[in-house]
């Protein structure tokens, strides 16, 4: 299996992210490639993940096609040979590269929780609230939320923290159509994506998207769609409320540093070797349930 910690290409560097980086392709389009780094807490972890990126890059391809009618995305059909044309240096990262659209992305993170969990769960035992919006009393970890939530957060850069803000903050950020706009195709994504993947026998407990607007203002999806470094995928076989439900994604990371005593900033800690095999397994089986295939 391949591993890709950092890509080095023959077109200018942008931007390297906490797992892509990002190349000028051109003054309409970009060249995303989709490495095996991991962060968690919003730190990038020293070991890559094997095969990561190929897995990440298939199943945003899958959730792209399948939700194209809810929403636009920034793909583009312009084929990675016209900007990489070295077969070389293409065959390098054609398993995890992406041709996109150029858009500005807009400065929000858009969340959506269908269960409380995570920083959800840590905020509704302080306050019963998730991002300032009450829920009833007496919901235990992991169950059902009444209905889907949105609840966006800044975007930070890597050793940065992600912090969540409520839905007033957003429209200060975005204005109150593009929030609106925001809120309404991020909800929707969720409870479709949600009863599919409820079909293979995975919950999508929360996921996060990432949005642009064209050159008229029409919203369109970015990054990276539904993967097991943006969602917690749990099977739903196993699925118990009141528990910390096993699952598909890096939340088996975030549970192991967790037993550390790290202040969750740079540097991150290593993660052994079973830690990052287990974490492959998760990975590849995500994308397995998710779209009967591989990569």
């Amino acid at each position: 299996m391949s591993t890709l910690y950092e890509s080095q290409l023959h077109l200018p560097l942008l931007h390297r992210g906490k797992v892509r980086d990002i190349y000028d392709a051109g003054p309409r389009h970009l060249l995303v490639v989709t490495t095996d780094r991991l962060s968690a807490f919003d730190c990038v972890l020293p070991e890559p993940i094997p095969g990561k990126g190929p897995i990440l890059n298939a199943l945003s391809r899958f959730w792209f096609e399948r939700t194209q009618k809810i929403v636009a995305n920034h793909l583009s059909d312009r084929p990675l040979a016209s900007v990489l044309p070295d077969p070389e240096e293409r065959a390098l990262v054609a398993d995890r590269a992406m041709v996109v659209r150029r858009l500005k992305p807009l400065p929000i993170e858009a969340i959506v929780r269908g269960y409380l969990a995570g920083s959800g769960w840590k905020e509704y035992r302080q306050s019963g609230t998730i991002g300032g919006m009450a829920l009833p009393p007496g919901l235990r970890e992991a169950e059902r939320l009444p209905e889907p939530m949105f609840t966006p957060s800044t975007k930070a850069q890597a050793g940065a923290h992600d912090e969540n803000i409520d839905y007033a903050q957003a429209e200060a950020l975005l204005g109150a159509g593009l929030a609106r706009a925001v809120r309404d195709a991020s909800l929707r994504l969720y409870t479709e994506a949600a009863a599919f993947a409820a079909t293979r026998g995975i919950l999508i407990a929360d996921t996060k998207f990432e949005f642009a607007a064209d050159e008229d203002g029409r919203l369109v999806l970015i990054d990276e769609v539904l993967t097991p470094d943006s969602s917690r995928f749990w099977p739903q076989a196993s699925y118990q409320p009141g528990t910390n439900p096993p699952s598909f994604d890096k939340q088996y990371v975030r549970d192991y540093l967790e037993t550390l005593a790290w202040d969750k900033r740079p540097p991150a800690p290593s993660l052994p070797a079973e830690v990052v095999a287990q974490t492959v397994a998760r990975y590849e089986e995500a994308l397995r349930v998710l779209t009967a295939t591989g990569v």
